[in-house]
């Protein structure tokens, strides 16, 4: 990657963005009355709380991957074939009419997960719910999990979340996972190698991919995250593409496995993050 972090081996500068990022949450949420914890976010049925419980979920679910291999192994034994409806299930389990007890357990587990992988060692796999991945890759997925969920709780409180470089590892994260939009529609990605080129929150350039390519993405790497975490609508974002796959591209991306979900409709937010 050109001057876009090694979301593989500088495991270190990693888990302090996801500790600075997650640390996004708190900010969010901790001085809610709590009211607001029960406000509907833009995902269906999902409330402010539900948003904090998935996150506690997929927290607790990366440090036991990072710290226990064989309890990882019985946490995902029921999730194996129904990934969505294991999720639902264990956010039941959660205390979500009780902020204070929620707020407190995403602490907990925000905390477990972090420790847990920056003691795993770089270069060591762990297990995760497909095939093991390096604990910089998973701590980055953590990243694009607190983009986007705490994306949706702002958009319920009506705030704009502070991005800043870290997103970095987010867009790695994307452009190293761009064939999960192809496989949760059961489409075959095309034989071709696409060039983005994104500007960052800084005003730094990020470039990623043969710059020859006849494939290209380009625009505000902000925006660029928000595309593919299916937060808004490529048409209200500040991102282009050249080259039909490209442009296909844009239509489906998304950075993480299973269903796509129903995304946000055109104009649903104002152009761009607000």
């Amino acid at each position: 990657m050109n001057n876009l972090p090694n979301v593989i081996t500088e495991l270190p500068t990693v888990i302090e963005h996801l500790s600075a990022e997650s640390a996004q949450i708190d900010a969010l949420v901790a001085d809610l009355e709590p009211a607001d914890w029960a406000r509907q976010t833009p995902a269906p049925g999902w409330t402010v709380a539900h948003q904090v419980a998935h996150l506690c979920f997929v927290f607790r679910l990366a440090g036991t991957a990072a710290s226990d291999a064989d309890a990882f192994a019985a946490m995902t034994a029921k999730a194996s074939e129904d990934f969505d409806g294991a999720v639902n299930a264990v956010l039941a389990a959660y205390p979500l009419d009780d902020p204070e007890k929620l707020l407190a357990r995403w602490r907990a587990d925000r905390d477990f997960a972090v420790e847990a992988l920056a003691a795993a060692p770089a270069d060591q796999p762990l297990p995760w719910l497909v095939r093991p991945i390096p604990p910089g890759v998973l701590a980055c997925a953590g990243m694009m999990e607190v983009l986007a969920h705490g994306q949706d709780i702002a958009d319920a409180l009506g705030v704009t979340p502070e991005r800043t470089d870290r997103i970095g590892n987010v867009v790695g994260f994307a452009i190293l996972t761009w064939e999960f939009g192809y496989q949760s529609r059961g489409i075959t990605p095309p034989d071709t190698e696409f060039r983005y080129e994104l500007t960052s929150p800084s005003g730094g350039k990020w470039e990623f991919g043969p710059a020859e390519a006849e494939q290209r993405i380009t625009g505000e790497a902000a925006d660029f995250c928000l595309l593919v975490t299916r937060r808004r609508h490529r048409d209200d974002l500040e991102v282009s593409a050249i080259g039909a796959d490209a442009d296909h591209w844009l239509d489906i991306a998304q950075a993480y496995r299973g269903p796509a979900g129903e995304g946000r409709k055109p104009g649903q937010f104002a152009t761009g993050q607000g």
